[in-house]
């Protein structure tokens, strides 16, 4: 029996909402659906997000899409960079990466709006919508020399910093990607802290 084939129905696998998002995007949707589903397994899909951006500097244009998805056990993290020929290819390639999270070990879920003329806002969705999640995966450490409030002490008084998780952080803005992306990233930061607030409910003795 021809079942067809495993990439087609890894794709046929993710719901029809997804897969829209992932070909709106336009940046390998063959790929990008795949390594999803993959990762999704055939989980129910409570949420999701793709987000899209392109990166300029002096050399290259980048683009990359990250897509995350809650599911009633996880967040899947997947995530699809450019890269141009360089030591591991000698042609222009893409690498795709998948993490799956219980999301009783996600952590924080950091949201900050950015809304122009505040005494006008009517509680619309906001003109720039930052979204981190945390889950110890990567921590960031952030040091400065301490001091004391003697402007005249010549002492050293050694580093002062701050620990912060940031595993991956996504930035929408109305401007660059429409009113529309920047509510849908909103309601995916709201299931994904409710979901993970559920869970942490439940959350197992260590």
């Amino acid at each position: 029996m021809n079942r067809g084939r495993p990439e087609a129905r890894a794709e046929a696998s993710l719901p029809p909402e997804i897969r829209t998002g992932i070909e709106r995007a336009g940046y390998y949707p063959a790929l990008v659906q795949q390594v999803v589903s993959t990762a999704v397994a055939g989980e129910p899909v409570e949420a999701h997000l793709v987000h899209q951006e392109t990166t300029f500097d002096a050399q290259e244009v980048r683009r990359h899409v990250t897509v995350l998805v809650v599911t009633g056990t996880r967040l899947v993290v997947a995530h699809v960079d450019d890269h141009g020929p360089d030591d591991v290819s000698p042609t222009p390639y893409a690498s795709a990466s998948t993490e799956a999270v219980p999301l009783h070990a996600v952590r924080t879920v950091v949201l900050q709006h950015l809304v122009a003329e505040p005494l006008e806002h009517t509680g619309a969705a906001p003109d720039e919508l930052s979204l981190t999640i945390g889950w110890g995966s990567v921590h960031r450490l952030d040091l400065e020399p301490a001091g004391c409030d003697n402007p005249e002490c010549e002492a050293d008084h050694g580093y002062t910093g701050s620990m912060s998780g940031d595993d991956i952080v996504v930035r929408v803005s109305r401007a660059a990607e429409g009113g529309d992306a920047v509510a849908d990233a909103l309601a995916f930061a709201r299931e994904l802290s409710r979901a993970t607030g559920s869970a942490g409910t439940t959350r197992p003795s260590v």
